[in-house]
């Protein structure tokens, strides 16, 4: 089997978040082997998808592992899928894809661009955590949001994009915490520079202290970000030391992700599943 390592919210390798896609002929194997798979892989997630029959509310399952669980939802490695599809000729057009999460559609433009239609996260003010707080080091906190279920992250607003670069979690005392995530986010310093806004995730425990680039994240940092910028369609930067942008369009209910991707690692997978 061919399995691929793609740079997502990238137009230039090394750049963007990198995921891991492998593309099944036939139904998922055991969960067990998507998980050593992706612990193997070793990066923020690993994709596996197969094709569904025709005449359905979608043409690809599609499933997502980070190397130390199952996740609802991930952008960047949907968007790594649509990319290894449309340039491997076996999908054009509009890709529906059916997930934990609902259904998800990504189209390729003629420019390169990948957008993906994915439900908006609801926000929820909530008082900001004592562990959080402490974990991410005492850093003035504005507010803090909890996000829906398929997300799962606390959205912690902070003072300045300075702030957000500058900051040196304890991730540790993160992996302590029971949520998917910590989004930290402030806007831009100078929107002239091509982004409105910046962020950063933390997932120690899912076992990725930093991810560079999270699309899903961007469905709560869509509707964050609309409210107080007064604008739908905002371009967000993340990440540390490495990053990526994400053009995101809200769109009530929805939110479009747009980005783009490129294909680093092309090889073999020798480690065939267990039989059925």
């Amino acid at each position: 089997m061919r399995i691929r390592i793609v740079d997502a919210f990238a137009d230039r390798p090394f750049h963007g978040n990198p995921a891991g896609v492998l593309l099944l002929d036939t139904a998922f194997p055991t969960d067990a082997w998507l998980q050593q798979v992706a612990c193997e892989m070793n990066l923020s997630e690993t994709a596996f998808a197969h094709p569904l029959p025709p005449g359905g509310d979608a043409d690809w399952a599609l499933r997502w592992f980070t190397p130390a669980a199952e996740v609802d939802m991930c952008g960047h490695a949907t968007l790594a899928t649509a990319h290894v599809l449309a340039t491997n000729g076996l999908a054009t057009g509009l890709i529906r894809f059916s997930a934990r999460c609902g259904i998800l559609t990504a189209e390729t433009a003629e420019d390169g661009t990948i957008t993906m239609d994915f439900p908006t996260s609801s926000l929820t003010p909530v008082p900001a955590p004592a562990a959080v707080d402490h974990a991410l080091g005492g850093p003035p906190i504005l507010s803090v949001h909890d996000t829906a279920d398929h997300v799962g992250d606390l959205v912690v607003e902070l003072a300045d994009e300075k702030t957000v670069r500058e900051l040196e979690p304890d991730h540790a005392a993160l992996r302590a915490f029971a949520r998917r995530g910590v989004i930290v986010t402030a806007p831009a310093e100078d929107p002239s520079l091509g982004y409105d806004f910046v962020s950063r995730g933390f997932f120690p425990a899912f076992g990725i202290d930093e991810d560079p680039v999270t699309g899903s994240a961007h469905t709560a940092l869509a509707p964050f970000w609309a409210e107080r910028l007064g604008r739908t369609e905002l371009t967000g930067l993340q990440g540390g030391a490495r990053r990526g942008l994400v053009r995101v369009t809200l769109a009530g209910d929805r939110t479009l992700l747009t980005g783009r991707a490129v294909t680093v690692v092309d090889g073999e997978l020798l480690a065939s599943p267990p039989a059925a």
